[in-house]
């Protein structure tokens, strides 16, 4: 197939294992180019829209991008999964989806603009003839669907969703599945939402996210001598606040209703510091962090509140003596 020279995007690896799940579910050949994508971290767009072209040549369906949307799991997201996590209202988790949808999705920027009483999410920059309606179809369903696995889908009121290529026959499953309006021949393939509905809460008490914060909080509870309730509510509120970028003592503390010297105390009972505790959190989750093949390094010091790769990779190595490159080679050896 005709590869696009003048695109240099990229796609998360993780969607090539969505795309391997779907095909196995539907029982599609396995063709070479997808077996060769499932040890990526990252390949190209004009590879990811081949891909899709391949399936759509094996199983005529109609939106066939929103029927491969349906098999998604936080797993083929990588990052934006983890720190949607511990998000709390839709409004965070989309503007967290703003801000690393490119690490899923690269090539286009996410258009947000305010219209009215609706915000208007959209991708503008590939060039018409480098898409087509499956990769327009996936992109938007896939945040959708990503959605729906912390929202009930039917909560999420959606205004109208826009196409660029021209309307199928069956529009009607597009609207079912929406449950809104679907526009097709578009200026910009879009999804536009009520301002309102950016307050709406996620579903009380995330059971995944409280067994990964229980799991994780156990782990470093168990290096302590003598750790009591208050350490475990520390850690927890550590790991939160890794996820969210306010991890600094002054927004723990507050979190945990302390003051700052009330934390440092206890902490200097326990013989540390905040410092030093966060860097215990903040190395329990890198080595969790690398077991996942699919998270690049970048990725995993933006997970874990480092500026920059390098200064994530000079703190694994003063705490294992080994580099990130190194331990993660170890596990796999």
């Amino acid at each position: 197939m005709q590869q696009f020279k003048d695109y240099t995007g990229s796609v998360y690896g993780g969607l090539g294992h969505l795309l391997y799940a779907y095909s196995q579910a539907k029982g599609l050949v396995i063709s070479e180019k997808l077996e060769q994508v499932q040890n990526l971290e990252r390949f190209d767009y004009s590879l990811w829209r081949d891909l899709l072209t391949d399936i759509q040549q094996q199983i005529h369906v109609p939106a066939l991008g929103l029927e491969i949307a349906e098999y998604v799991q936080p797993k083929h997201l990588g990052i934006i999964a983890y720190i949607a996590l511990s998000c709390t209202t839709l409004g965070e988790v989309l503007h967290r989806y703003h801000d690393l949808h490119r690490l899923v999705y690269d090539g286009s920027s996410l258009q947000v603009n305010m219209l009215d009483d609706y915000l208007t999410i959209g991708w503008g920059d590939i060039p018409f003839h480098l898409t087509t309606q499956v990769t327009n179809e996936i992109a938007i369903a896939l945040m959708m669907q990503f959605l729906h696995l912390f929202i009930e889908f039917d909560d999420i009121y959606v205004h109208e969703v826009h196409f660029t290529h021209p309307a199928p026959k069956n529009i009607a499953l597009y609207e079912q599945y929406f449950h809104c309006k679907v526009r097709f021949s578009q200026a910009t393939a879009q999804i536009i939402l009520p301002i309102q509905e950016l307050a709406k809460p996620f579903r009380q008490g995330d059971q995944t996210l409280q067994q990964l914060l229980m799991q994780q909080a156990q782990a470093l509870l168990d290096k302590l001598p003598h750790s009591t309730q208050l350490d475990q509510r520390i850690q927890q509120a550590i790991l939160t606040g890794l996820q969210k970028n306010l991890y600094q003592i002054d927004p723990i503390a507050k979190q945990l209703r302390m003051s700052v010297r009330q934390l440092q105390r206890h902490l200097q009972q326990q013989g540390t510091t905040y410092q030093q505790r966060m860097q215990e959190v903040r190395h329990l989750l890198a080595e969790q962090y690398l077991k996942d093949p699919h998270l690049g390094l970048q990725e995993i010091a933006l997970l874990l509140s480092y500026s920059e790769q390098s200064a994530f990779q000079r703190a694994f190595k003063q705490w294992t003596g080994s580099t990130p490159q190194q331990w993660r080679k170890q596990q796999y050896s």
